[in-house]
């Protein structure tokens, strides 16, 4: 019985068609499939550049969309301006990675989220406001993640939970109140956990079981009786534990 073979063919070029050739192959500097700025293979395009970076400016304008994208790794930042309107997403998320954040509002706009992902990512905070109506929630994801605290509260209504979860983790305390009826119970669990103890006291009655659970293990004393005849068992019993301790809870307890 004869095992499978599992051998990869591995592109090889023809070196005959290397105008660099004459340099790199006599000294050594790549190597037929290996090291090879022809062949159709990404990884041995990378070791080409990697080894011969001077030479990565003379394929930003390359036919082959994968050998523009790595010459943009490699390639001077000043010679990068040319390929943000390049019409392959991949060569311009290159390039989105790579330009100084000083000239990244030209991608602002682009067509690809990805594109878009790492603007936002990497954009100077007083630009990185302009993608906070971006059509894709991840990439507002990325701005909710990155905004001054105190810059969040175009973000309070968004139309994604995950957005606004983010949002009520980093807004200030003293607002929270603002996102204390918001539609999704997992945004109000957040605010529950992050009031002081007098606000949280605007959650005792709220719909969702496990935000009166929390807010009932922080907000005053006085406020708990109403929760004693809660239908929820184990908010009853918060309730009555505290009650019988007399001991108020702050937030040096917790």
């Amino acid at each position: 019985m004869f095992g499978n073979d599992t051998s990869v063919s591995v592109p090889i070029a023809d070196c005959s068609f290397c105008p660099f050739r004459g340099k790199t192959l006599l000294m050594g500097r790549c190597m037929p499939g290996d090291t090879c700025v022809i062949a159709e293979s990404g990884r041995q395009i990378d070791r080409f550049f990697r080894i011969n970076p001077a030479y990565a400016p003379h394929y930003l304008k390359d036919a082959f969309w994968e050998r523009r994208a790595i010459a943009v790794r490699y390639a001077p930042q000043k010679d990068l301006t040319t390929l943000i309107n390049d019409e392959d997403e991949v060569v311009r998320r290159a390039v989105a990675y790579r330009l100084p954040p000083s000239q990244l509002s030209a991608l602002l706009n682009d067509s690809d989220r990805e594109v878009r992902m790492t603007v936002a990512d990497r954009i100077g905070f007083e630009s990185l406001e302009l993608l906070a109506n971006d059509p894709d929630y991840i990439v507002r994801l990325t701005v909710a993640r990155r905004l001054p605290a105190g810059r969040l509260f175009r973000l309070i209504r968004d139309s994604d939970s995950e957005v606004r979860k983010v949002v009520a983790e980093r807004l200030p305390e003293v607002s929270l109140g603002l996102m204390a009826h918001d539609e999704a119970p997992e945004v109000r669990r957040i605010i529950a956990e992050r009031m002081s103890p007098e606000n949280a006291v605007t959650l005792l009655n709220d719909q969702d079981w496990v935000v009166r659970y929390i807010a009932a293990q922080r907000a005053p004393l006085e406020t708990l009786p109403c929760l004693l005849e809660d239908p929820e068992p184990d908010v009853r019993a918060v309730v009555m534990e505290r009650l019988s301790s007399d001991t108020p809870i702050n937030d040096a307890d917790q």
